[in-house]
């Protein structure tokens, strides 16, 4: 009996790390699923106690969640805001059991309350699965959450994340459970496997020709063209405000601002729109080195009242200061913002000091037409971007800066910019300091791209889209609707 336990631990800690595995960079959904059949198994151990499921659903939890955010480790040192050294690994790996185990708890109250609905039962599987995708989507408009089932078929399965025109990111971690469900029905059953397996092969391949006819749909030609010039400075964060990087970074940006003054005899179809700089570029109050010879949208700092906030500026074509802005929103906790910093000494894990976040709308005005603006950590809220597409986004702008991470987390922020670009029908141009400088289309095709970790500047086109997917249109409605539906299913039978 106790080897049968220490085996259930030891089964529930693998597939939570074989399915954090699975999460982008990878992004290979059919490596995920494995792992979820053994979330669903933990859902119906015969003879378990609710704590006994919460316990080993938490494990799961815990353990995908330590493998998909390992990054945060790269946080050490951080000497460099202030932090003594022997203190440092100690609060990176902190921050990092800390969302692992908010993770473990969550998962395993849905284990519990799975187990409680009897997961057999077709409709307990879809009322779990949508209360799943409800939730990541929920979670994703608080300060908690990176990554989840979501984005798990990026960059690996296109065609399935299809279906985030339809449903968005929930209704794709909601399809994944339901796709594992079908396999843990399919591997446990006592009768009839084959019919199981064969109807759980239709809901895979349903999904799949669903989620390239949303894809197709998406028209190629829509809107005029614009070229931005991007400008990856690869500053390192640690030195960042160093006097000699802060003249390396206006003599890179005097450059690019040369560089996008085309001679007057050139083609008007090689005129550059305007130029793009990753978030944080300009120090607080800064301007730019020489007046604007083009459009300039540029990661910044600036006040409102006493309040610090970390922006996206306009500057409009010959002014050294910006006219309007963009405000983050989604501020990173302790990164960025701590509750009560007027209170402590230590204002954040920032060399800005504490940021306090701007309005929640992300939709930045502009004569050449709106666009739809995620500052970093908000390329996680998808919802935020449909609803900046439904006012009328015709591209949307990514900027960030992922240093001093490794290159795993810029491989994670480019699926999440994917799965933005297939949600609203949009395409999108991601500007950061070290990378990923890129472009996608609406069908969540990368493009062009600078190379990651070095300095450089390339033009990118966009092409502005006016139409809407289904999910920039409906949000969260029909996987609402569905889970009604499920709700009622389980209710009344």
């Amino acid at each position: 009996m106790g080897n049968d336990r220490r085996a259930g631990w030891a089964i529930a800690g693998a597939a939570g790390l074989l399915a954090g595995v699975a999460l982008p960079p990878l992004g290979w959904p059919w490596l995920l699923w494995p792992g979820l059949i053994v979330l669903w198994s933990l859902t119906a151990s015969r003879g378990g106690t609710a704590p006994s499921r919460f316990w080993r659903g938490g494990l799961w939890g815990l353990a995908a969640v330590l493998v998909s955010h390992r990054w945060l480790l790269w946080l050490h040192p951080l000497d460099w805001i202030g932090v003594p050294g022997p203190l440092s690994l100690p609060i990176c790996l902190a921050l990092w059991l800390a969302i692992g185990l908010t993770a473990g708890l969550l998962v395993g109250a849905w284990t519990v309350l799975v187990g409680r609905l009897e997961p057999a039962r077709p409709s307990t599987a879809l009322l779990a699965a949508t209360l799943w995708g409800l939730a990541e989507v929920l979670l994703a408009r608080g300060p908690l959450f990176w990554l989840g089932l979501g984005v798990a078929s990026l960059p690996g399965d296109r065609a399935l994340a299809g279906l985030a025109a339809l449903g968005g990111a929930g209704l794709l971690a909601a399809v994944q459970l339901l796709i594992s469900w079908g396999l843990w029905r399919t591997v446990t059953a006592t009768a009839r496997p084959l019919r199981r397996a064969g109807v759980t092969l239709v809901l895979v391949l349903a999904a799949h020709l669903l989620g390239l006819a949303l894809l197709g749909a998406v028209a190629v030609a829509d809107g005029p063209v614009e070229r931005w010039l991007v400008l990856q400075p690869a500053t390192p964060t640690r030195q960042k405000f160093l006097p000699e990087q802060q003249r390396r970074l206006l003599r890179q940006l005097a450059a690019a601002q040369r560089q996008a003054l085309l001679p007057e005899d050139a083609p008007a179809p090689m005129a550059i729109t305007g130029l793009l700089l990753p978030e944080g570029a300009l120090a607080l109050g800064q301007p730019l080195p020489e007046p604007a010879t083009v459009e300039v949208l540029s990661g910044g700092f600036r006040r409102e009242g006493l309040e610090q906030r970390s922006s996206v500026l306009r500057f409009a074509p010959g002014a050294w200061l910006p006219s309007s802005w963009i405000d983050k929103h989604r501020v990173v906790p302790l990164g960025e913002w701590v509750p009560l910093a007027g209170l402590w000494r230590w204002s954040g894990l920032s060399a800005v000091g504490g940021i306090e976040p701007g309005a929640a709308s992300r939709l930045l005005d502009r004569p050449g037409g709106p666009v739809g603006v995620a500052i970093c950590y908000e390329i996680s809220d998808g919802a935020a971007l449909a609803a900046a597409s439904r006012e009328g986004a015709r591209w949307l702008l990514a900027t960030a800066n992922l240093d001093p991470y490794p290159l795993m987390l810029q491989g994670q922020f480019r699926a999440l910019a994917q799965l933005r670009a297939i949600e609203t029908g949009r395409w999108l141009i991601s500007a950061a300091n070290t990378g990923p400088s890129l472009v996608v289309d609406a069908h969540g095709r990368i493009g062009d791209q600078l190379p990651a970790g070095r300095p450089g500047s390339g033009i990118l086109t966009v092409r502005q889209r006016s139409a809407l997917t289904p999910y920039a249109s409906w949000g969260e409605w029909p996987l609402l609707g569905i889970a009604a539906v499920a709700g009622l299913w389980r209710w009344r039978f």
